[in-house]
């Protein structure tokens, strides 16, 4: 199992941390299934652009980053993408990281008690620390395809024991709607999902699996059905939320105390080993891709094991068990991530449409229009999203 499997399933580690649960299980509690359609957009929408960078990666053998820098001629222009690409991935990723260690820490309360909270954000620190030191993409990879599993059984049978109705959940699925004041949840379920620095990630990890074109179906395949496997992940939380009643859920844990008087502590359980596995999995690959990205912008050129590789996620794993162990909420830092991303991601899959359309870069492995015609359709998305999610946290709505 473990030779047939890739980076995809590193992706959906990434993209269903304590941040998508938490969208997920508000999306639930305020408008049941209804906003089921806009997590199927928005993996339908992650598939594409996966696709697009892991054939890139698995093409040309190297990152986003280091194919963007290499095509844009004009240094002005190239020294301010990569700026931009820079400050956005690698402090982006520092704020985020403390609410992923924060995420699986709150995981271990759930199953361990509240009797070594402070300790709990340490234990997570380390264990991501550990993984990443290792250097091994193998050993990586399995632990991560291990967590995945985890996480994955335990949302689904949290979502199967509250029973729900199928007609309704299809409804809310393949027919779109937009209930009122939904608008935000929805910007918040397409954000946790579509996530820029997957982008990068993912284009330099195909190449530590595959090293030939020939391998693209089972590039794709990869891709597909495990960025499928995380909507699913990411429905089944909604489709549990369903269950609680709208002024009972003030943190992510709340939906699994909900859940107690039907079900019993299993849904604790379930709920607390899940986010653990959503936690530290994006706690492993969000330093991993600022890596990545700053490998590639600096013109490293080095492995997993070399000192400055390391040294970049060593800093972001610190910062984020400080800010969490402290009690310190980086608010401000997030708010700059959030607007950095709101212009990143359409930003970058711009690039990355220009890049995978140009046979210098692709050869016969470029774009069809079909895929064009999506990507297109995507960034258009992106755009208003984004102007949409920088609007409400500067105020603007």
């Amino acid at each position: 199992m473990f030779k047939k499997v890739g980076p995809g399933v590193l992706v959906a580690a990434a993209f269903i941390g304590p941040g998508t649960v938490t969208a997920c299980t508000l999306a639930g509690v305020e408008f049941g299934y209804a906003l089921l359609w806009a997590m199927l957009l928005s993996v339908i929408s992650t598939i594409i652009l996966q696709e697009m960078s892991a054939r890139l990666g698995i093409v040309t053998q190297k990152g986003l980053a280091a194919v963007i820098k290499q095509e844009l001629k004009t240094p002005w222009v190239r020294n301010t993408v990569i700026t931009i690409v820079l400050s956005a991935i690698v402090i982006g990723n520092t704020a985020y990281e403390a609410g992923n260690i924060g995420g699986a820490s709150l995981g271990l309360e759930a199953i361990f008690g509240e009797r070594f909270i402070p300790f709990y954000p340490w234990v997570v620190g380390f264990s991501a620390f550990v993984l990443l030191y290792i250097g091994d993409y193998k050993v990586l990879e399995k632990v991560l395809v291990s967590l995945v599993l985890v996480m994955s059984l335990s949302f689904l049978l949290t979502a199967i024991i509250t029973k729900p109705d199928i007609l309704a959940v299809l409804k809310g699925v393949f027919v779109p709607s937009v209930p009122k004041e939904s608008i935000l949840t929805i910007i918040a379920l397409v954000g946790t999902t579509v996530v820029p620095y997957n982008l990068f990630l993912h284009a330099s990890l195909v190449s530590e699996k595959w090293k030939s074109p020939n391998d693209l179906k089972a590039v794709k395949k990869d891709t597909y059905i495990s960025i499928a496997v995380g909507g699913l992940v990411s429905m089944s939380i909604i489709i549990a939320a369903t269950t609680i009643q709208s002024g009972e859920v003030k943190s992510v844990m709340d939906l699994a105390k909900g859940l107690e008087p039907l079900y019993g502590n299993a849904a604790k359980y379930f709920m607390g080993i899940g986010l653990f596995a959503a936690g530290i999995t994006s706690s492993i690959t969000a330093p991993l891709a600022a890596a990545y990205v700053a490998n590639s912008c600096f013109g490293w050129n080095v492995g997993m094991n070399h000192i400055k590789f390391k040294m970049v996620w060593m800093v972001i794993v610190v910062i984020g068990v400080v800010f969490m162990s402290l009690g310190i909420k980086p608010i401000e830092i997030i708010k700059f991530a959030q607007i950095a991303n709101g212009i990143l991601l359409p930003v970058i899959a711009i690039f990355l449409l220009w890049v995978v359309n140009r046979v210098a870069v692709m050869g016969n492995y470029k774009n069809t229009v079909l895929q064009n015609i999506l990507g297109s359709g995507i960034i258009i998305l992106a755009i208003l999203l984004g102007a949409k999610s920088i609007f409400k946290v500067i105020g603007i709505f």
